[in-house]
């Protein structure tokens, strides 16, 4: 792939080029170590490092254009510079002109929230594949470009990236692409060069204060999400979230609500719910579902808005919504042979699990027992630990603290921090036990016939990182060993 540096500075704003501009570009990098000859290295200002320090080993490797904010001292001859204010923006727009705007040859709708994001996202690329529609995914747990899967690396994956799978996306036929948008990935302008059909706001709670350090400063970051929206697309919010109004607020587009409490475009109602699923009236129409909790009723429902806003049948939706499966890790059930359940999901933040576990709350019968095993992430928000300890204990009999993903963490001194959140009375409820194996079966040992067993916090993920290494771990597969279930 090609193209003329002339035609690509007509997308973006610079402030001044050195060198010559009729030159043909081969590829786009921010990676100085994968640049080859007539690459254009873009020199980004990033959290742990400064792409301007990058610029001589991407010279030394073949680099025919630089776009950065600072120039050299020194400007060697048979390379051209371009200046810019900001160079992080620049990259979305010069990766999306160079790979032809993919963005605008599909209908391309971003999810953003606290919670929800890749569950909504993952169930309208199922159920728009359902209706015949070639379709492409970003979410946290793959990326598919129609039926072929890619190994997600980010929520979000960097501005290149993006452009480059959407790419791939046209060139399969996709109509559709539905990814999930981080609040980082807005702040760091990941999104830049993408032209949204729409957007959905799930909710917003309590989550990833280490890096937008206040609540305000994270509100912001989702809100710029829409405030960018065009006046073509249409901008879908859960109003049964205080913010979900405060979001929409500045939008061009078209503002869509949905709601499970209040008077909404599109609202719904549990209408009974077991452990096998629910039946839900959606927008005065009643439906199965193979899903649980309220949480995932919200989430249907703004699976149903998004669809019926990009002109499906609705009669034709309802039919498949009626089919979808949950997503890995999400309320993921194992039952032993003894009558245990076990629940699986990712629920890592204070408000995620209060809604795991009211929703187990909404189904038992009462007799039985809650046991959850929940541990918090290293190197990540240190403010929510000993939340997430005083939900596990408000929705549950007892409570294993354990390890999530430590990282380069002390996974005893996460303990710790966890435990701030035991109040005296609650003493005998909990217990913390290091090793996550072994915290999941001593639950299913504790457990008795019929008890429930919530395993929080890692769901999909299937390794746990310790010393920035990632060892093979699987929280459905530790639960099925402890319950002597073979595949």
């Amino acid at each position: 792939m090609k193209m003329n540096l002339r035609k690509l500075l007509e997308h973006i704003d610079f402030l001044e080029v050195h060198g010559k501009t009729d030159r043909e570009i081969d590829s786009v990098e921010f990676d100085s170590r994968k640049i080859k000859k007539d690459s254009a290295f873009v020199a980004q200002r990033g959290l742990h490092a400064d792409g301007h320090r990058f610029i001589p080993a991407a010279l030394e490797n073949g680099a025919a254009v630089i776009f950065c904010e600072e120039l050299p001292k020194e400007l060697p001859a048979g390379v051209t510079f371009v200046s810019v204010k900001n160079s992080g923006l620049v990259l979305g727009k010069l990766a999306a002109a160079f790979y032809g705007f993919p963005s605008k040859k599909m209908k391309v709708v971003g999810v953003t929230g606290t919670n929800g994001k890749t569950s909504i996202v993952t169930l309208l690329y199922r159920l728009f594949k359902q209706l015949g529609h070639n379709s492409g995914l970003i979410s946290t747990i793959s990326y598919m470009i129609d039926d072929k899967e890619d190994t997600a690396t980010h929520t979000t994956p960097d501005a290149l990236r993006i452009q480059q799978l959407m790419a791939q996306m046209v060139e399969a036929g996709c109509e559709y692409c539905f990814m999930e948008v981080s609040s980082h990935a807005v702040q760091q302008q990941r999104i830049e060069g993408i032209e949204f059909a729409g957007g959905v706001f799930t909710n917003i709670t309590h989550d990833h204060l280490d890096y937008h350090k206040t609540f305000a400063a994270y509100i912001k970051a989702k809100k710029q999400f829409f405030d960018n929206l065009t006046e073509s697309a249409f901008a879908l919010t859960n109003i049964d979230d205080k913010n979900g109004r405060v979001m929409v607020q500045n939008t061009k587009a078209k503002v869509i609500t949905y709601s499970n409490r209040a008077l909404a475009d599109y609202h719904c109602k549990v209408i009974e719910t077991h452990f096998n699923g629910m039946m839900l009236n959606l927008t005065g129409r009643e439906v199965w579902t193979r899903f649980v909790g309220k949480f995932n009723a919200s989430n249907l429902l703004a699976v149903f808005a998004v669809a019926v806003n990009l002109n499906q049948d609705e009669d034709e939706v309802l039919t498949h919504l009626s089919n979808l499966e949950p997503v890995k890790g999400r309320f993921e059930t194992v039952r032993s042979n003894d009558g245990k359940m076990g629940i699986v999901d990712y629920a890592h933040t204070p408000d995620a699990l209060k809604n795991v576990l009211t929703a187990i709350s909404g189904i038992r019968s009462g007799n039985e027992q809650v046991i959850t095993v929940i541990g918090a992430g290293g190197d990540r928000d240190k403010t929510k630990r000993p939340e997430m300890t005083q939900e596990a204990i408000a929705g549950s009999d007892k409570v294993i603290l354990t390890s999530d993903n430590p990282r380069t963490e002390n996974p005893a001194q996460i303990i710790r921090d966890m435990e701030t959140g035991i109040g005296a009375a609650d003493n005998n409820k909990v217990i913390s036990i290091e090793n996550r194996r072994e915290a999941i079966k001593t639950a299913t040992l504790i457990a008795q016939p019929g008890d429930i067993i919530l395993v929080a916090g890692k769901g999909h993920e299937s390794y746990q990182e310790v010393n920035g290494v990632r060892h093979h771990f699987d929280d459905v597969e530790e639960l099925k060993n402890c319950f002597g279930i073979s595949e």
